[in-house]
């Protein structure tokens, strides 16, 4: 059964699931009846000094990969339409580049301000964590429908410390554009 985590919490991947080696990230919404979003998951693998060590640890819809093999982004689902997981992205945290200390999923709404689209219009939105080897899922991360008038939304961190993978559901709503976190980490 999987840990329900709460915004803020912490989950010591290292040390309470050590077989854990590749992960599957997935994000999930539920779109309110007659609603049509485009949402983007992203990914930035940032460094001590908090920002991308090149852009190409910039990982999204249109830099599916990431330069060490660790990160891969599945693709981009447009509709959010289904049953299960929206967008997926996997990790082989043995793989993550020795320079990089977060690993930083953001979730952004396409042309937000354009369309006049926000997370309200979201339901049920969630990240979660499953071992892919045992298919188990280890957290779980409900962010409810918090984020009312939001853009954007850091879903959650896989942080490295100390040779440790700890996860953070951090549930962080902005208004700013996903160009403005792109230069605040490039």
């Amino acid at each position: 059964m999987a840990i329900n985590l709460e915004k803020g919490g912490r989950f010591n991947l290292t040390k309470k699931e050590p077989s854990l080696q590749k992960a599957m990230i997935g994000l999930g919404w539920e779109l309110k009846p007659g609603v049509s979003i485009d949402l983007d998951a992203s990914v930035f693998m940032l460094a001590k000094n908090g920002k991308l060590p090149a852009d190409e640890f910039f990982v999204f819809y249109n830099n599916l990969n990431s330069p060490d093999g660790a990160i891969k982004h599945t693709g981009d689902n447009r509709t959010g339409v289904g049953e299960g997981d929206d967008e997926m992205i996997l990790v082989n945290l043995s793989k993550v580049d020795a320079s990089i200390d977060e690993v930083l999923i953001l979730v952004s709404i396409h042309e937000a301000i354009i369309k006049n689209h926000h997370f309200g219009l979201l339901e049920e939105a969630y990240i979660r964590l499953v071992n892919v080897d045992t298919k188990k899922e280890i957290i779980r991360y409900n962010l409810g429908n918090n984020y009312p008038h939001d853009t954007e939304i850091v879903f959650g961190k896989l942080k490295r410390n100390n040779n440790e993978w700890v996860f953070e559901a951090t549930g962080m709503g902005s208004q700013k554009g996903l160009q403005e976190y792109i230069n605040a980490y490039a």
